[in-house]
Order: C-alpha cells, then sequence, then structure tokens
C-alpha cells in the first residue's frame, strides 16, 4: 500500500472519527459547550480546562479541521498526479467532499446558533453521512488502483448482488436520518420498555415522539433485513468473493451490536456512553456497506462473469405449478411435524384449552416462520440438494423457482410472521419464532451443517422452538415445563434424523455434508442413536414432577419411550437400512403420541403450575 492510498484511508477514518466524537458531543450535552464560533464564547477562542462541555465541543471542532485538511491535501495529490487526475474514481469523490466537509462546518455553525434545531441537527448529520460515503468512495478506489487488490479471477461478477448492498446502503441511510431526528427531537425514550412500545409491537396514541421512534424501530427492521440479505448472498454466491464476504460479515455483525447499543440506551436512560456508541458503530456500518457496494461495483467491471448453475434458463411454468412450488420451499411436511409440538405446549401453560383463536393465530404464525426458515434453507442448500438423490426434485435443483425469488419469499415469509404473531399473540411468541428461523438459517444452515458431525445436534434447537412459542403464546413468559418440552424435541431430534440419514449417507458423503453416518459410519451412528434414545426417555419423564403430569402421562411416556429404546437396541445389533426407517417412522410416531398425551394429562389436570 503506498502513501496515497495510506492518506485515503486515514482520511475516511479520520472522518468516521469524527462523527463518533459527534456522538460524544451529544451524549453528553455539549452541543452548546462553546457558545460561539468559531470561538467557543464571547472573548475565548478556546475553552478552559475545566469546562469539560466546551472541551468536548472544541474537540469536535477541531476533528472537523482536521478532516479539512486532510481532504486539502487528498485533492492536491490527485491534481499533481496525472494518472490520478485523470481518474473520474478518485478526483470526483474527492472534489465532492471539499464542498461537504465546509458545508458540514458552516452547518454547525448554523445548528449552534439555533439551539439544535431538530430539523437543522438532521441536515447536519445526513450531510456527514454523505461526506461519509463520498471518503469511503474515494479511499475504496485508490486501493484498487494497486493490481494486488484488484478482483480476484475466480470473483465472479454479481450485479445482482451490487444491487442489494446498495439497497442495503439506502436503507441504513435512512435509518440514520431517522436515528439523528430521534435524539435530536428528544424522542429517545418515548417508550422505555424496549423492545415494546408501551407494552405493544404498535404505540398508540400514534403521535408526536411514539411516531418519530417508532419510524426509526420500522427502519431499524428494514435495514437489518436488507443487511442479513446482503450477507446471505455474499456467502452463499456460487463463486463468492471473500472481500464481499468480510465486509457483509462485519456490517451485519456490527448491525446486530447496534440493536443491542439501542436497547441499551433505553435500558441505561440515555447514558452518555450508550449514546457515544450507537453514533460511532452508525457511521461505521454506513461506511461498511458504502465501501461494499463500491467494491462490488470495482468486482463486477473487473471479473468475468460466471453464471449461476442453479439459476434455471426458463423458469416459465403455469400459475398453479408455480403456486405448487412455491409451496414445496417451505416444506409443509416438517412444518406439520413441528407444529404437532405447538398445541400441546399451549393446553400445558393454560392447563386446559386455550381460546381457539389464540390457537389458530398461534398456528397460522408458527407455519409461516417455519415455512420462511425452510424456503431460505432451500435457497442456501440448492446446490447439495442438486447432488442429492432425496432432494434433487426440490423446486430450485427442479428450476422451477429462481434462487433469488426463493430468497426472497423466505424474508418476506419471517416479516410476516413476526408481525402475524407480534399482533395476534405477543412479542415474545413473535420474537422466539424469529429467533428459530435466524438459528436454523445461521446457525444450522450457514455454519454447522457442512463444518460439523453435530449440526444436527445442535440444530435441532431450532426445531424444539415452536414448544416455547406455543407457551409464550399463552402465557407471556417461557415457564420450566415449556424448556423441558423444548429439551424433549431438542434430544429426540438427533436419533430421528440419524436414523434417516443412515439410508441416504452416500447422500450426504457425494455432497460433502458431514452426517454422523458417512463420517463416522454406521457403527458409532448407532451407538449415538442408542444413547440418545435412553437420554430422551429421561428427558421425558422429567416432566412429572417438573410439569406436575399425572398417570396418564407417565403410562405413556414409558410405553412409548421404551418402544423407542426397544427399536434403537435392535438397530444397534443390526444395522440393516429397514430397522433405520423403521425406527425413522417410528420416531415421528413417537413424538406426536407423546405431545398428545401432554395435551391430554395437562388439560385435564386442574391442578395450577407451581
Amino acid at each position: 500500500m503506498n502513501r496515497f492510498q495510506k492518506l485515503t484511508l486515514g482520511t475516511a477514518a479520520a472522518t468516521v472519527t469524527l462523527f463518533a466524537v459527534g456522538g460524544l458531543v451529544r451524549g453528553t450535552g455539549s452541543g452548546l459547550g462553546c457558545s460561539r464560533w468559531p470561538h467557543c464564547h464571547d472573548a475565548e477562542l478556546l475553552p478552559s480546562i475545566s469546562d469539560t462541555a466546551g472541551m468536548i465541543e472544541y474537540a469536535h471542532r477541531g476533528m472537523a479541521a482536521l478532516v479539512i485538511v486532510l481532504l486539502a491535501v487528498q485533492l492536491i495529490a490527485i491534481v499533481r498526479s496525472p494518472e490520478r487526475r485523470r481518474n473520474a474514481a478518485l478526483l470526483w469523490p474527492t472534489l465532492v467532499s471539499v464542498p461537504l466537509v465546509l458545508a458540514q462546518a458552516g452547518l454547525g455553525a448554523i445548528v449552534v446558533a439555533t439551539d439544535l434545531d431538530p430539523t437543522l441537527v438532521t441536515i447536519h448529520f445526513a450531510t456527514a453521512m454523505a461526506l461519509v460515503a463520498s471518503v469511503m468512495l474515494a479511499a475504496v478506489n485508490a486501493i484498487w488502483l494497486d493490481d494486488t487488490n484488484r478482483a480476484p479471477a475466480e470473483d465472479r461478477a454479481d450485479p445482482g448482488f451490487t444491487r442489494a448492498a446498495a439497497v442495503a446502503a439506502a436503507a441504513t441511510f435512512v435509518l440514520l436520518l431517522l436515528g439523528t431526528f430521534v435524539r435530536a427531537s428528544n424522542s429517545g425514550l418515548a417508550f422505555t420498555d424496549w423492545p415494546l412500545m408501551n407494552g405493544k409491537l404498535f404505540p398508540t396514541p400514534f403521535t408526536g415522539p411514539a411516531a418519530v421512534m417508532f419510524a426509526h424501530r420500522l427502519a431499524a427492521l428494514i435495514g437489518g433485513a436488507a443487511t442479513l440479505w446482503v450477507l446471505i448472498r455474499a456467502r452463499n454466491a456460487p463463486q463468492r468473493s471473500a472481500l464481499r464476504v468480510r465486509l457483509s460479515t462485519f456490517a451485519a455483525a456490527l448491525f446486530a451490536v447496534q440493536v443491542l447499543v439501542g436497547a441499551a440506551q433505553v435500558w441505561s436512560r440515555l447514558e452518555a456512553w450508550a449514546v457515544v456508541a450507537h453514533v460511532a458503530l452508525s457511521a461505521t456500518i454506513w461506511a461498511l456497506l458504502v465501501a461494499l457496494w463500491t467494491a462490488s461495483r470495482r468486482i463486477d467491471a473487473a471479473a468475468i462473469t460466471v453464471e449461476d448453475p442453479t439459476e434455471p434458463a426458463d423458469p416459465g411454468t403455469s400459475w398453479s405449478d408455480t403456486v405448487t412450488a412455491y409451496w414445496q420451499l417451505t416444506k409443509p411436511r416438517i412444518i406439520v411435524l413441528l407444529l404437532i409440538t405447538t398445541v400441546p405446549a399451549m393446553i400445558l401453560a393454560q392447563r386446559g384449552m386455550p381460546s381457539p383463536w389464540l390457537i389458530l393465530a398461534t398456528l397460522i404464525g408458527g407455519a409461516i416462520a417455519a415455512g420462511s426458515a425452510n424456503s431460505i434453507n432451500c435457497y442456501l442448500d440448492r446446490d447439495i440438494d442438486e447432488i442429492m438423490k432425496r432432494t434433487r426434485r426440490r423446486p430450485l435443483p427442479a428450476h422451477r423457482v429462481t434462487p433469488q425469488a426463493a430468497l426472497t419469499f423466505g424474508f418476506v415469509l419471517g416479516a410476516i410472521s413476526f408481525l402475524f404473531l407480534g399482533i395476534t399473540t405477543n412479542v415474545l411468541a413473535a420474537s422466539l419464532a424469529l429467533s428459530a428461523i435466524a438459528f436454523y438459517v445461521f446457525v444450522y444452515t450457514m455454519w454447522l451443517k457442512r463444518t460439523s458431525t453435530q449440526n444436527i445436534v445442535i440444530g435441532g434447537a431450532a426445531g424444539a422452538a415452536p414448544a416455547l412459542v406455543g407457551w409464550a403464546a399463552v402465557t407471556g413468559a417461557v415457564g420450566l415445563p415449556a424448556w423441558i418440552l423444548f429439551a424433549i424435541v431438542f434430544v429426540w431430534t438427533p436419533p430421528h434424523f440419524w436414523a434417516l440419514a443412515m439410508k441416504y449417507s452416500g447422500d450426504y458423503a457425494a455432497a460433502g455434508v458431514p452426517m454422523l453416518p458417512s463420517v463416522r459410519g454406521p457403527d458409532e451412528t448407532r451407538k449415538q442413536i442408542l444413547l440418545y434414545s435412553l437420554v430422551l426417555f429421561a428427558t421425558s419423564l422429567l416432566l412429572v414432577p417438573f410439569g406436575q403430569m399425572g398417570p396418564f402421562y407417565v403410562a405413556t411416556a414409558v410405553v412409548l419411550g421404551g418402544v423407542f429404546v426397544y427399536k434403537a437396541l435392535q438397530l444397534f445389533r443390526d444395522a440393516t437400512p429397514a430397522l433405520a426407517m423403521r425406527l425413522f417412522k417410528y420416531s415421528i410416531v413417537y413424538l406426536a403420541l407423546l405431545f398428545s398425551a401432554v395435551a391430554i394429562d395437562g388439560g385435564l389436570s386442574d391442578r395450577v403450575l407451581g
């Protein structure tokens, strides 16, 4: 990296730091620490050491001066070099940055003179973010001048990804503006019960600070979804770019931290550290997304376009075939299995039959959430689905739905499920369903499935979540019996799935998926199935003392669990595909009958949970 490239990176870093210091000004209430501009006070150019507010405000002005100097040096370096001067990607962002930083300084003076008018503060911040964008454009383009930093030959031109990065950046920009107006209008504590808004998903009355804060949180939801979209696309591209993956991962990770810091602002009643961290992260995320978009455009220009082998050449089908394909994306048979655990959990939580409307709403919302997770899973696994015989007829490998349409469908279903459950049940149930989607997509599908033999063990937590969702829908909380129901499904998942995987171990090996049977062999798999069946038997009995279950459940759990262990023992002694499939099929019957016993025993009992 040469000196000019270091200069552009230093200018970008100083610009982001400038707005972090601006967050310190806002967080400490030092915006009027210096009542005059450019002087601090009437007769003082600099504040006194004891004047903390004045020192903070003047530090902000000092950083602004440093950025102005760096930009001037950067512009001179470009003008003096014919090669750089002819490069519009370097010249124009720097030329735009100079008036922007001067306008920023002038707006700062106006903001002080108008006693921090909220509208002017927002315009001031918008100009600041435009400045961050322009210096990041110059920095990324300067780095690209070095041949060693250009797109590797294997990077794939992906204009669709570049557009998605632009959408994520635009959504984040709107979010930043709304966040600034929230701070400037003192609406940060319009609601003190984050993530709710006066106990609701939608605030009432919808006016004043409540409307401002709601708009900010809605923008955060959209911006977060757009950033996750970019991350998923970057990591699942047929020939993925390491640069796109790194930048999108950093942006998504910081966005998640930003959400927690935003919550900390509310919980701490706008403590200075939380406000400063929130502003600093905002500027950093925005800079990363601008850098991602710029770098992606460069990759598109430099790389050879390679068609996605999973993209259908001719997706044209009839309307009914299209509907059927989208329906199959949701994996409806798996959804039915998941919902089996929801209603019994609700009945046990109620100790009777909950409202039919509540049951229906929870089942609909849960089904949509499961369909969301399954659709995104189909998008992420489209390459291995095309290899495995068991999955080749799914909509994506069969070229009946485009990959991007499947991803869009999954995201839309996820948003609908959260809003639907949040409105018809409660935010806790909606959040648990959303967490299950995230866990299934990011932890199981994107991380564990292709890297660890424990993939289905840990990933089983997503399939166990419906029991928690059902309990939360009734009680608004998650009690110990709910966690035991969760544990039953969690422990049930490995022997259930490994029994099936034993039959298709060759498929998993061909696809490079490290399922236990294809990595450790059938002997180890049979041993693990038997061990898990014993743990499952014991776990199911925990519901007796902690869930206050009666004789009917006890008898059912003992008989069903005993048969499960017996079938696992049969498989342990004789590793035939027929015995493995019998255990697999019985495991489905086991789960359905065990949770039916929970519903019957819990619903008929008049006792109240302790």
